[in-house]
């Protein structure tokens, strides 16, 4: 249909620029290209995540956006595996899409940022929920950029929200039974997203 002058035009509300649903979707999208870009004979070599090949990490990350979507629709997050390994190599794409679309789906509705969602590391409010997942997906796409060397373009906002989560999520000293290693010393000028993945122990 054509609009003419007479013609009311749909109002659109967009997110505010703060929104973290936002921020969680930028950082999904930025994962996205960087598990496009893999190339077939790249998916069985390691990446600085020690428990995962390239094949598993992009498992796993299609796991977590299930999750997130499950989450979204008040489910039990658990009930879910943490890796998704019955995808075949020409799969992924789908697979992705299609998660993708259940989380936007199941996190349409504004009200689920203050909603208390029962995840495995704790009950936490949407929006914080929101910003550890966020975190989670950037640090893994740095783990599958390097592992399959790539140069993302990272969102200095992205960063800064994951590292802020991290730090208030992750203890300076000893991590025992969370999955992490210990905090990898930094120049404190070193870029945003070195800092980033060498608190949550990796070394850039």
């Amino acid at each position: 249909m054509t609009h003419t002058e007479n013609t009311p035009r749909p109002t659109v509300t967009p997110e505010p620029a703060d929104d973290p649903r936002r921020s969680l979707l930028k950082a999904i999208a930025l994962a996205g290209r960087t598990v496009a870009a893999v190339r077939h004979e790249q998916f069985d070599g390691p990446t600085p995540c020690t428990e995962f090949t390239v094949r598993r990490l992009a498992g796993h990350l299609v796991a977590v956006l299930r999750r997130i979507a499950l989450a979204g629709r008040g489910g039990d997050v658990t009930s879910l595996p943490t890796v998704v390994d019955d995808l075949a190599d020409t799969a992924w794409q789908e697979a992705w899409d299609a998660a993708v679309r259940e989380v936007e789906a199941a996190w349409a509705d504004p009200a689920i940022l203050g909603r208390i969602l029962t995840l495995p590391f704790g009950n936490l409010p949407g929006a914080a929920a929101a910003a550890v997942w966020t975190s989670e997906f950037t640090v893994h796409t740095w783990d599958m950029a390097t592992a399959t060397g790539q140069l993302p373009d990272w969102d200095p906002e992205l960063v800064a929200i994951s590292y802020a989560a991290m730090t208030r999520g992750l203890p300076a000293g000893p991590r025992d039974g969370a999955p992490f290693a210990a905090a990898v010393d930094v120049d404190a000028d070193a870029p945003a997203i070195d800092r980033l993945v060498a608190w949550c122990g990796r070394t850039p």
